[in-house]
């Protein structure tokens, strides 16, 4: 992109066209139909303590009267329905749902957001100052990157023990690698630029360089990045925790809905493991759907 400098002789790189991308985004009927489900995903879960019809963490809900009911069948006392059926536990899988989905969505987007700024920032920091700065971050995300991503975060959880806030921090350094090799790659472009060289001659802070006039150039492919790993987060957790190093018992999680449904699929019990894996698999989706369509558009290979 190009700059333009003002009266006051400030210097701006030229914003994108917003309302242009949003025209072309919309144009998509898959695109608007994976952020509409997204968006459905968000309120249930923003909203699932108050129309969840139990909390499925609350003791003293709980029957085990009512347990591994089959979907459609009425509590033992008559006062409720379990659409989707119960568990072994005798929580109402409606309202199981509901609540790991509310982990789910908050973990992804925590992780998304916490390992954007420490990758976007280390990625300018290497761009930026080059020589031994660049050497050793790039070093560092490559030495990461050539271990697998789940590996790590199962190393730092049996370190560290379970919990939200450690699954959280195991994700951010899983995934701020991603954001620091994007942004370097876009900023070594830009850093070529004249509007950089104006903005050095006007003596301008390295920091108002970085963060005000070469970052939000790099935005389009960051966007694409953050959009695809929200559903790797969500995924990631959910697998850890089926394999019983993510969240503890206590928390919902829809990991733990399906791993706990898992030892009862040859009894027939399917709908323990079957709906919350295809609440998991609702989001993923919905989220993979809408970085698609931002991919065709911000990439100018792929835009027609």
């Amino acid at each position: 992109m190009s700059a333009v400098i003002d009266g006051n002789a400030a210097v701006r790189p030229v914003s994108s066209p917003m309302r242009e991308l949003w025209r072309d985004f919309i144009s998509s009927r898959m695109a608007c139909i994976g952020l509409a489900s997204f968006a459905l995903v968000f309120v249930l879960s923003l909203l699932a303590p108050w129309i969840a019809p139990q909390n499925p963490y609350d003791m003293q809900q709980l029957s085990v009267l009512d347990a591994r009911l089959p979907p459609g069948a009425q509590s033992g006392d008559g006062l409720m329905t379990f659409w989707l059926g119960s568990d072994e536990q005798g929580r109402d899988m409606v309202s199981a749902i509901l609540y790991g989905l509310r982990i789910s969505v908050f973990v992804g987007l925590l992780c998304t957001l916490l390992a954007f700024v420490v990758g976007t920032t280390l990625g300018l920091l290497a761009a930026y100052f080059g020589g031994a700065v660049d050497s050793f971050i790039m070093r560092l995300t490559d030495a990461q990157l050539s271990f697998p991503s789940i590996l790590i975060a199962l190393i730092f959880l049996a370190l560290f023990g379970k919990g939200v806030d450690k699954i959280v921090i195991a994700l951010v350094l899983v995934q701020w690698t991603f954001y620091a090799r994007t942004v370097r790659s876009s900023a070594m472009v830009e850093l070529r630029k004249e509007y950089v060289e104006a903005a050095r001659g006007l003596k301008y802070s390295h920091l108002r360089i970085m963060f005000r006039h070469v970052l939000p150039n790099c935005m389009p492919p960051l966007l694409v990045v953050a959009t695809l790993q929200v559903a790797i987060a969500i995924g990631l957790e959910a697998t850890l925790s089926f394999l019983g190093l993510g969240l503890p018992i206590t928390e919902p999680s829809l990991g733990l809905l399906v791993a706990n449904g898992y030892a009862y699929m040859l009894s027939g019990n399917y709908w323990i493991s079957m709906f919350p894996g295809l609440a998991l698999v609702w989001a993923v989706l919905s989220i993979n759907t809408v970085a698609d369509r931002l991919s065709d558009l911000l990439n100018p290979r792929l835009r027609k």
